[in-house]
């Protein structure tokens, strides 16, 4: 197990996002290793492939969301069935 919360994560990541002081300032300053730092950001902010252009990025993510959106139904009704199975 971690020996950070989760909302010490969060907030690490909301302050690093903000960009209103320097990366490295706020991992020391949260007493964080910055490369633990950069590591929960990239948990959350995949980094685009490099050459990516703002249209292949585009298409990239529409392909990405539509496949989120059909695991999402079918784990939805895996959901339902299993609810209607335990009755």
């Amino acid at each position: 197990m971690g020996k950070y919360s989760k909302e010490f994560k969060f907030e690490a990541i909301r302050l690093a996002q903000t960009g209103e002081k320097p990366f490295n300032a706020i991992a020391d300053e949260l007493g964080v290793c910055r490369s633990t730092l950069r590591g929960w950001l990239a948990e959350v902010e995949p980094v685009a492939p490099r050459g990516e252009t703002p249209e292949q990025e585009l298409q990239r993510l529409r392909k990405e969301n539509r496949i989120l959106q059909m695991e999402r139904d079918i784990l939805k009704k895996a959901a339902a069935f299993f609810a209607k199975e335990s009755r």
